[in-house]
């Protein structure tokens, strides 16, 4: 499938701000792409782009004085399928897993394992490794935090989400994400595109969704806490230890958000016509 993809953002500066936006689509996706994908800056703002040690592009600008404008959309193929379950992958004990993943079993800024580990060893010690132990975190997040746009917090931890039983996507991921670390299962957080494909439209306006990845078998596999169940055309911009890892944009100096859109849909043009127009 095709799927169109991109933002119109805009924040206001009171004075001259250096900034680092995190809006590319992830390397590992950038051979899905179907012709251009620039980040438009309003009034000619030059920028440049670099890689941050997780792998992911970021883009480095000063924004002037009032308002500045973001802008992207792209069009991206996609497999269609929905999010792999592997129902028989394994966890590997710590001495087996791989050096770049120890990273994820330690505590971060937001999945404070210190906080968590008990309940986690209490709740999943037995369940088997693996698979069925995530998602049997996944079930148990799911079921117990509510989620509602109202719920946002930008500083909540993934052990204030347990006690307040609330959250955004983010919370979600981030409560996940910790357990799975707590219980030695390699966890890391992501964050991109997810539309309503496949599912009933929610009213709500669209906005990037949070996801995360779990080390089994030797290799990484996609969960959702929050939607618990197979998604189809998930766009992954980034992904690090947590929010603080991959947030859209960080100003060195005062930011507010002037303006927020994001768009996700799938394309029902044929798809030679659609790479011909993107070529």
């Amino acid at each position: 499938m095709i799927i169109r993809a991109g933002y119109d953002i805009a924040y206001h500066c009171q004075q001259e701000t250096p900034m680092v936006l995190m809006l590319s689509v992830h390397p590992s996706r950038q051979a899905d792409l179907l012709g251009g994908h620039r980040i438009v800056l309003s009034n000619g703002i030059a920028a440049r782009d670099y890689l941050d040690t997780f792998g992911n592009i970021c883009t480095r600008l000063v924004a002037p004085p009032g308002l500045m404008e973001v802008r992207n959309e792209f069009l991206i193929r996609d497999s269609g399928l929905p999010d792999e379950a592997a129902l028989d992958a394994r966890q590997l004990a710590v001495d087996e897993l791989p050096d770049d993943t120890l990273l994820y079993l330690m505590g971060s800024r937001y999945c404070d394992t210190q906080k968590l580990s008990d309940l986690a060893w209490s709740l999943f010690g037995n369940v088997e490794g693996g698979w069925r132990r995530v998602q049997a975190i996944c079930d148990y997040v799911h079921d117990h935090l509510e989620f509602g746009y109202h719920h946002a917090r930008c500083d909540r931890t993934a052990s204030e989400g347990h006690a307040e039983r609330r959250g955004v996507c983010r919370d979600f991921a981030h409560l996940a994400v910790a357990l799975c670390r707590c219980v030695n299962i390699p966890a890391r957080y992501c964050t991109g595109y997810l539309g309503d494909i496949g599912v009933p439209p929610d009213p709500a306006p669209m906005d990037f969704s949070a996801w995360f990845e779990a080390y089994l078998d030797g290799r990484w596999f996609t969960f959702d806490a929050r939607h618990n169940y197979p998604r189809i055309g998930r766009i992954v911009i980034a992904r690090g230890r947590d929010a603080a890892d991959v947030a859209i944009s960080t100003g060195f100096g005062f930011t507010q958000l002037a303006r927020f859109s994001v768009i996700t849909e799938e394309v029902k043009e044929e798809p030679e016509k659609l790479e011909m127009a993107a070529a």
